[in-house]
């Protein structure tokens, strides 16, 4: 029986209230007052001009590359070490995701590795801020820069991050959120796409919508998607976003209640690598060898706290498992990673027991 589940998300604001109004009003689909609202505030949270809400993150990968024109014959290059979802949303377009290694100190894509494999086909970089670090956004500018390549920042997992003094999601060419249940700021499902180029965030809008035209009632001019966020869905978003410095900070104070508890525990959290601030999406950590992971797993789960592996390398699957060949860091980190209960209403006394088992879990696995 899980006693203390590894998230669940804050819903004590406003989002029965703008719900409730969502309901009276009857505006519960597409259009009502929510949409343009949420996306207007999310993007200046953020800090670009211009946002577009979609149904979830995935879509919004999907409409961030087509937005780009990524399509057929085209690489993206992707960390292995991520949800599924960068590298499926690439393959929607018809593209190819060719996988990076990472670093071993920030588990972020390595630049140089991903500048090894730029080829004559490679039209973007996918920067993916993974639970919550930002990547190394400066070096990767300047690579993208350098060849030509779009950057796309997937931020799904590093709503509250900020490298160098700014949100990440505002230094790529174009950006995507996800707000699913287990976010810092959630809708349930839904996703945002932001960018500084305003024609960038028009192609978007055009092709999330139906490819609907503008001027011409119910004439559509591209293929698009059916890819909308609600009403409803934007009311509980809003209303998220009114406490997103609040949920922001709990997260850093969670994160730092661990960071304590574990000072002496053979279980190296991940913690913030240079000019940046780390909004601890989840709170993530590695055991010293792979062999120690599942049965530290195992007896947490037998003490009611549930847990979670860091991702599979999505090189390693079997859709994707042609042809890349090894990536080392990726690997070791996928076989040794946890990742610890860390939603915002957690109490101290939770993770002085929670770090309290690990020590003992380690001790019992040895």
């Amino acid at each position: 029986m899980i006693k203390i589940p590894v998230y669940r998300p804050c819903l004590e604001g406003n989002e029965k209230k703008y719900v409730m109004e969502c309901l009276d009003s009857t505006w519960i689909s597409s259009k009502g007052r929510f949409v343009g609202e949420f996306e207007k505030a999310f993007a200046a949270f953020i800090g670009v001009p211009h946002g577009v809400s979609v149904c979830n993150g995935t879509a919004a990968l999907h409409v961030a590359l087509l937005a780009l024109g990524i399509g057929p014959g085209d690489e993206v290059i992707v960390p292995s070490l991520t949800y599924v979802a960068s590298a499926n949303a690439i393959r929607y377009t018809g593209a190819v995701p060719v996988f990076a290694d990472v670093r071993s100190d920030t588990w972020q894509i390595d630049p140089a590795d991903a500048e090894a494999r730029i080829s004559p086909r490679t039209r973007a970089i996918m920067a993916v801020h993974l639970f919550g670090h930002p990547c190394e956004m400066q070096s990767l500018a300047a690579l993208a820069a350098s060849h030509g390549l779009s950057l796309v920042e997937d931020c799904a997992e590093a709503f509250g991050s900020r490298y160098q003094g700014r949100h990440v999601g505002g230094h790529g060419h174009i950006a995507t959120f996800s707000f699913f249940g287990n976010k810092t700021i959630t809708t349930g499902e839904g996703g945002m796409v932001v960018s500084r180029d305003a024609d960038l965030i028009e192609r978007a809008s055009h092709i999330k919508g139906q490819g609907l035209a503008r001027n011409r009632e119910y004439w559509h001019d591209i293929i698009g998607y059916n890819y909308r966020m609600t009403n409803i869905c934007a009311a509980i978003g809003l209303a998220q976003l009114e406490r997103a410095e609040k949920l922001i900070a709990r997260k850093r104070e969670i994160a730092g209640w661990y960071a304590a508890g574990l000072a002496d525990v053979p279980f190296s959290l991940q913690g913030e690598i240079g000019d940046v601030i780390h909004s601890y999406w989840m709170i993530s950590g590695l055991v010293a060898r792979a062999s120690l992971r599942d049965p530290l797993r195992a007896f947490l789960a037998a003490a009611g706290i549930e847990t979670r592996p860091l991702f599979f390398p999505v090189h390693t699957m079997a859709m994707y498992a042609a042809g890349t060949g090894a990536l080392p860091v990726t690997e070791d980190l996928s076989a040794r990673g946890i990742t610890l209960p860390s939603w915002p209403e957690l109490r101290k006394e939770d993770v002085a027991e929670i770090c309290g088992l690990v020590k003992r879990g380690l001790d019992a696995a040895q």
